[in-house]
Parts: structure tokens; sequence; C-alpha cells
């Protein structure tokens, strides 16, 4: 983990200057901005913030300090708060001096600025490195027989089918993972707003030695196609890649079930559990598909003993954790306890240059071929969906090309007509509107989820059941359950609640529509 320091940069300021910040005269003794009346403090942030976005950018503002809060000011400390230990971690290593420098340009006198994660139950964090070296101390050795390090050449340089090198591999002993792709890689990767976060995270893990254990579990999810898998195997390879004596297993989690009946068929169970329990780094894939109470109960197992034994794993799915309900309450409050950081749908820019990059990888093999620019912006701009899409519409345009050299946009529309999905319904998931409605009232998902009571919660929280309630299909029952587990009266409640208000007051009327575009344009 990373420390929670500020470095201290000497700023000067006038006397005036600094009575002003700290509201006092020139004669009277100063006083903290924390002394003062609070709206003082939050006006200061508010400041302050719209200056690090006039330096960093909004996109970046966006990506790393959306979710910044102001937490407590003394006289010499500014302690500002995030979410995830993930942001904590980043903005400490990134913009550690850029936030100091801006809080002493409002008072000198400011000669540390810390982040921290929201939350008492963050504490616990800080014995991870203890407990790191003492499980590097104390792991049992396996013999150099078992070793299931799965060189990147020989599991990503097989042409043959994945379940067949899978297979073949497992049965040797040498690999005990699924093959990697060799074209998923961080150099491949096609990274934006949608997926930057946690893009870092997953270099971060990769980088890391195996005594530097970080964001554990990290836990990705998206929809299909929009590059869970791509991530996770990129983290797989570069880990390879920076250690060869690394054991790094990379699993999708049928690969798992199937290895696992084997191993019981074979009564080679054991073996195959003390295998995946001396690893550096488990790597997960299709959570959602893990099936079966028996395995469930051994994965539990496996997760703990590798998380206890402070060694990283990765888990990607389809939903975030809370919504595996298929999974035993076990596993889900495992992978609830590290990172959980989403992937959207890929945008415009990016869809540009996924076609940019795909044009020019087919380029290599055929150097006749050519798609004009205005062709591939404008399949950018109706194929929105995911990633696997649009390499659909691309391989599709591919395909005509060769004998309709002269594509009009009116053919390209007919020819990609089963992708653009004008008039089908949007799909909207409640954990987006959590995220969307958190987002817009400066609070966190886990506040709405959580059971406080204090009005800056409450509203937001009615606000987004009943967006639930009005944009979804989901029961009231259902929905109470992913509101913390909450029962369905509290949901009719808050969607009474709204309905009444937004008849009289213009305002929520009008945060409503802001909220039902931002929804729509996020399922779009």
């Amino acid at each position: 983990m990373a420390t929670m320091s500020g470095k201290t940069t000497a700023t000067m300021g006038d006397d005036a200057h600094a009575n002003r910040i700290h509201g006092s005269s020139a004669t009277g003794d100063k006083k903290s901005l924390i002394e003062m009346d609070g709206v003082v403090s939050e006006e200061v942030f508010e400041r302050l913030t719209a200056k690090l976005k006039a330096r960093v950018g909004s996109e970046i503002y966006s990506s790393w300090f959306g979710r910044l809060k102001l937490d407590d000011i003394s006289k010499s400390i500014v302690r500002l708060s995030v979410p995830t230990a993930f942001l904590r971690s980043w903005i400490n290593n990134h913009y550690s001096e850029l936030l100091t420098e801006l809080w002493q340009e409002e008072n000198p006198q400011i000669l540390k600025v810390e982040v921290v994660v929201r939350g008492v139950s963050r504490v616990v964090r800080s014995s991870t490195p203890v407990e790191v070296s003492d499980a590097a101390e104390t792991k049992p050795k396996i013999a150099p027989r078992e070793k299931m390090v799965f060189p990147v050449g020989q599991s990503i340089g097989e042409k043959r089918g994945s379940a067949v090198v899978a297979e073949t591999a497992a049965a040797s002993g040498s690999v005990l993972g699924s093959p990697l792709d060799p074209r998923y890689t961080f150099d491949t990767f096609v990274d934006g707003a949608s997926n930057r976060v946690a893009l870092a995270a997953a270099r971060t893990i990769a980088e890391a030695s195996s005594s530097a254990v970080r964001f554990n579990p990290l836990f990705i999810h998206a929809s299909v196609g929009l590059g869970k898998t791509h991530l996770l195997q990129a983290i797989a390879a570069a880990a390879l890649q920076r250690q060869e004596k690394a054991r790094v297993v990379y699993l999708t989690a049928e690969y798992f079930m199937w290895r696992f009946a084997t191993a019981i068929r074979d009564n080679n169970a054991l073996s195959f559990k003390e295998q995946l329990r001396d690893i550096d780094l488990l790597v997960i894939d299709d959570m959602q598909f893990l099936q079966g109470k028996s395995i469930q109960h051994e994965f539990c197992h496996l997760l703990n003993t590798l998380l206890d034994s402070a060694k990283q794993v990765v888990v990607a799915a389809d939903r975030p954790p809370s919504e595996l309900e298929s999974l035993d309450v076990r596993v889900r409050s495992r992978l609830q306890g590290g990172v959980a950081l989403e992937v959207a749908a890929p945008d415009y820019d990016m869809r540009m240059e996924m076609l940019r990059r795909r044009l020019a990888s087919a380029q290599t093999e055929d150097a006749s071929l050519d798609i004009s620019e205005e062709i591939l912006a404008h399949v950018a701009r109706t194929v929105t969906g995911s990633g696997r899409e649009l390499e659909g519409a691309f391989n599709q345009l591919l395909f005509r090309q060769s004998f309709e050299p002269n594509l009009s946009m009116d053919r390209v529309d007919e020819l990609l007509g089963h992708l653009t999905r004008a008039g089908e319904p949007k799909r909207i998931r409640i954990e987006e509107i959590q995220r969307i409605v958190a987002r817009h009232y400066n609070v966190s998902k886990q506040d709405l989820l959580s059971n406080r009571r204090t009005r800056t919660i409450v509203k937001p929280r009615q606000v987004a059941m009943y967006l639930a309630k009005m944009m979804t299909p989901r029961s009231l029952p259902e929905i109470g359950r992913r509101f913390g587990g909450r029962d369905h009266t509290t949901v009719l409640h808050a969607v009474r609640k709204i309905e009444d208000l937004v008849g009289a007051d213009t305002k929520l009327a009008q945060e409503l529509e802001l909220l039902k575009r931002l929804i729509n344009d996020q399922a779009a």
C-alpha cells in the first residue's frame, strides 16, 4: 500500500492573504478553517477543486478526482477522502505535490495533504505489509516438478483451439491455467474515459512484485465485449514478462470447474488444490459461470488461502460482486472485500481508435485494403455497443469491400443494420443508475446502500430507487435487495415520495430529467 503522505513544498503568502484564509484580523489570533463555519471550508474546497480541474483537465479530473471529498482541515493538515484504496494510492503517488501546492496557495500554513479512504472498515488494511512478510516466510513449498508456471511463449504461441491446448497442457502437468491470446496485451488495449481507472489498476498489479500485493482482490466487471478478458490476459502476460519465474495462473471459471472435476475423477484433487495454493497471481475470468455447491465451496477455500497468504487475485464478471446471486454468499462477501471497478462501453473516440487499429492490422496482410476515414467515422457513430460488435461491423465491411469496393453510406447502414439496434430497447442496470446518481449528488455508491439517514444521503437514495423503478423491469423486492437488502415497502415509500415532490419541485424535476438522459446515454 502506498503511504498516505503529502509532500511539502515551501510556498510563501503575504499576511493579508493568510488573514483572509484564516478569517482573522491583523491583530487577532489566527483560526484554522476547521474552527470556522463549515461553509467556509467547503467554499475553499470548491475553489481548489476548480483550480485542480483547470490544471489537470476535465477528463483526468473526472477519472481520478470526481469522488474526492473534504474530510477535515486543521492548522497544518488537510485530510481528503476517496471511496477506494486504489484511488487513494493513485492520487498519493501521482498528485500529492500538486494537491499540497494548491492548498498552500490558499493557506501557507498547510504543511501536509492526506488522502484517505472513506469508512472505518479500511483501517484493517494497514496490517497488510506485515501479513505479506509473514506469509512469504511460512508458505509451503512445492517440488519443482509440481510448478504450474505457464511460460509466455508456450501458452500464447499455440494456434489450436483454447480448449484443446488447455486440456493437453493440463494432462502434461506443465501448464495449469488456460492459454493466453497473444493479441491481448496492454499495448493493444485501447484506453479511454470508460476504462482508464481499470487499466491503471491492472497495470499496477502486473508491474508489482509478488511481495507488494495491491487492491486485493481486484474485481473488474462489465457487459460482454467491453474488454474484461483482454485486461485480465494482459495482466497475466505482463506479470510473466516482468518476472519469468512468477507463478501466474489464468483460468476461466468454466475451465476451473472442468479441472477440478477431472482432478476428483482421477483421485488427484489434493495435488490440484496444493498447486493452486502455491501461486503468486491468480486471474479468474467469467466468474458468473462458476456453478455447483461443492466447487464453489472449494473455490471459497482457495480464495481465502490466497488472500490470507497475501497472494494477488484478480477476478472478472459481467456484473458486480453483489449481483452474482448464484455464487455462495461467502464467495460474494470475499470478493466484495476488495476493489471493484467497472469498464463501461467505449465512447466515440475509443471506437474510432479501435477501427483504425483494426484496419492497420488488416493492411499488414493485404496492403491494397482501403476503407475511408469517413466510413470508419460513420461506423463509430452508429455501432455504439461493445468492442465485439464493432469488430463484427469491421469484419462485415472487410468482407463486402473485397467485391463492393465503392460502398456508399446507405449500403453500410444496410449491412450493419443488425448491429445498430435502433429499434431495440436499451438495457439499463440498477448498478448503473446507482453509479450515476451517486456521482451527481457527490456521494458514494456505498452511501446509497448504507443505513445512514442523513438528508444528504436519503434524497439521492430515494431518487435512485425511483429511477430504478421507472427505468428497469425489476420488481420492488429486487430493487430493495440491490439497495442494501431493503424491504420492498421502503422502495415503494421512496417512489411515492419522489412522485409527490416532483410535481411541486421544479428543480427536482429538472434533476430527474438530467439523470434520465445520463443513464440512457450510458446504456446506449
